[in-house]
């Protein structure tokens, strides 16, 4: 393998390198200790230095250097796990470079040539090469130590590298766990001990960081029944989060082959590195934390203060911007967090230079201020043309989120276009929650359970006055404790929206549902047999369920749903969380709830493989249900 020059000290080296050939321009060396028999003290020690230290020396037992006559200064030019590699380097050598520099007059021009000469050949082989890291040339050394040593498939591609020890028992190994696209490799050299070990991704059956009184912190890997223990790195965290999306990466072949195939970066060993598994990794953090879409990447991460008007302080925390959002989160995670989406901004203004501050207005005659942001200027700069960008006719004032403390000020539109103004949606969906037209108690009858319902209500009431109301609401501890405490249900539909980010799935598809509910109605599946023959036993005791809005409007949910993810397609109880999301939100809402929960809350919750009985004659005939039923093929 050619490498980019480096120069090396001979004299310093002699010790652990043997000449076994040279001329008036190469030397090719051989690696103290190696090929020799038995190899002795000295191949015990270069040996155990080899996979200790992370040098030149311990790539490879074979290299070539370039001299200049009459110094002492050397450059490695080339190295080779094998001897047939090296020889066939040297020929080249012999063959293509030894005649050219006879026509130099200076050293100094001789070894700009070669240099030149060696770059070429480097730049040549990196063309076809699976390598792509910030620093290729120790990346190349690492990945010919990592074939050399653990006879992979030449198509395996090596992510990355770190130093530790691995635990025999009670003694720690030095040396070096390699992270590749479907193995866990780790290899130590110590005075004659080798030790080899690799591990498939998908063989591993628990991966975690754990610490006791021997072992601070360590990453304990569960495979096939044995305990491998791994400690001493640098960034743990770092490595883990490698570990940990490896191993993922590795089940979604197993089980959902077709999504990892579609992914182009996934399923090309070639786009998968060190720095784009970090990014997928932080952006899928930064999603499910905000509860934001998938789709969303996470561009830049800013620490700074947000002045918090309420508490009358500046909070320290982070704020992370992806295409769409400015997001911030106090440094405890707990104290207070906040989402503003683009397409809430109206104005981006920056203060003075002392500050360093950011201010964002959002619809609803509120601000939020960002001190101490390091080049806020061009941060500024870009949320504004994020902004120009983002901005729509449809996202006017007209869709203002409601901030008054009353308790009707609910959210009636949410950033999208409402229900009733499509074209003919409003013989087709409904518009309303179903508790508002069959609430099942009198609600003149204000007995202890309604007077509860009361003061929750007005407790959200009192918190919308501090913090806002809307998409972008403040939300801090005393709204996590108002969540355990319970929502009142005339909150709930609005509440649910928010929090589990159904809101900003709803907002950036307007019209999505009614166009899968024109789609999808008629249609004729074995998730529409399902869900013909459960319409009739969701709820059954309950008013809104009695009658053809409840059970239509159940109807259209389900069959949108399973026409938009046929994967999951129906799936029992799917139609008992539909009905309960019905009673309370609006049934474009309850729709992008059920997405919510199946896709990014409980993804791994509703799937085929419930086993369940599909002979008809078990469940009583529903007649409500046979009057839409969608003829047969």
């Amino acid at each position: 393998m050619w490498l980019k020059p480096e120069e090396i000290l001979l004299k310093s080296a002699l010790k652990l390198w043997v000449q076994e050939r040279s001329n008036r321009y190469f030397v090719l060396q051989r690696r103290r200790g190696y090929g020799e028999e038995g190899g002795g003290l000295a191949g015990l020690l270069v040996g155990t230095l080899d996979s200790v230290l992370d040098s030149t020396s311990k790539v490879a037992p074979f290299r070539i250097l370039h001299q200049t006559p009459d110094s002492q200064v050397y450059w490695s030019i080339a190295c080779g796990a094998t001897r047939e590699e090296i020889t066939e380097h040297w020929e080249w050598l012999e063959q293509n470079v030894m005649k050219t520099l006879s026509v130099f007059d200076s050293n100094e021009d001789i070894t700009s040539f070669v240099h030149g000469k060696i770059r070429g050949l480097i730049a040549e082989e990196a063309k076809g090469s699976l390598i792509r890291e910030e620093d290729p040339e120790k990346f190349r050394e690492a990945h010919l130590k990592f074939e050399k040593c653990f006879g992979l498939p030449e198509q395996e591609k090596l992510v990355t590298y770190y130093s530790c020890s691995y635990w025999r028992g009670r003694v720690p190994c030095q040396g070096w766990l390699y992270l590749s696209t479907n193995f866990l490799s780790f290899y130590s050299f110590l005075l004659g001990s080798e030790i080899k070990l690799v591990i498939s991704w998908d063989e591993i059956s628990k991966l975690e960081k754990t610490s006791n009184v021997i072992l601070t912190e360590s990453i304990h890997v569960c495979s096939r029944g044995e305990d491998h223990y791994f400690s001493m790195f640098l960034h743990i965290n770092e490595t883990f989060l490698l570990m940990e999306q490896l191993a993922l990466y590795a089940i979604w072949r197993l089980f959902d082959k077709e999504t990892f195939e579609n992914d182009p970066v996934l399923h090309d060993p070639l786009q998968i590195t060190k720095r784009g598994l970090e990014s997928r990794a932080h952006s899928q953090q930064f999603n499910a934390f905000f509860r934001l879409p998938k789709e969303e990447t996470l561009r830049e991460v800013h620490e700074c203060f947000l002045w918090v008007l309420f508490i009358h302080y500046n909070t320290l925390g982070k704020m992370c911007i992806s295409d769409n959002y400015i997001c911030f989160a106090s440094q405890d995670g707990a104290l207070c967090s906040l989402i503003i989406p683009l397409r809430e901004v109206v104005a981006v203004e920056t203060a003075d230079a002392t500050s360093k501050a950011v201010s964002v207005a959002v619809k609803g005659k509120r601000a939020f201020r960002f001190s101490e942001v390091r080049d806020f200027e061009n941060l500024a700069a870009k949320l504004r043309g994020k902004c120009n960008v983002t901005s729509s006719p449809q996202h006017g004032a007209g869709t203002e989120v409601a901030v008054g403390p009353g308790p009707d000020a609910a959210l009636d539109c949410y950033e999208g276009q409402p229900l009733s103004s499509h074209k003919d949606d409003s013989k087709m969906v409904s518009t309303e929650a179903l508790m508002t037209v069959f609430h099942p108690q009198d609600m003149e009858n204000l007995d202890a359970k309604m007077l509860k319902e009361k003061m929750k209500e007005q407790s959200w009431n009192i918190l919308f006055t501090e913090c806002g109301r809307g998409v972008t609401m403040l939300r801090t501890r005393k709204t996590r404790d108002l969540i355990v405490r319970g929502i009142p249900e005339v909150l709930r539909g609005e509440l649910w929206l928010l929090f589990s980010g159904a809101v900003n799935d709803m907002a950036t598809n307007p019209g999505y549902y009614t166009e899968l509910v024109e789609k999808s109605m008629g249609t004729c599946t074995i998730a529409t047999d399902e869900i013909e023959r459960d319409l009739c036993r969701s709820l059954p005791e309950h008013p809104a369920f009695q009658s053809d809005t409840g059970i239509s409007a159940l109807r259209r949910v389900l069959t949108a749903y399973a026409y938009r993810n046929p994967k999951i397609g129906y799936c029992q109880a799917m139609n008992i969380l539909t009905s309960v999301l019905l009673l309370y939100a609006k049934e474009e809402e309850a729709f992008w709830l059920l997405v919510a929960v199946c896709e990014r809350m409980l993804p791994d919750y509703f799937n085929r493989r419930i086993i369940e009985d599909l002979n008809p004659r078990y469940y009583p005939p529903c007649p409500l249900a046979g009057q839409h039923r969608a003829p047969g093929p």
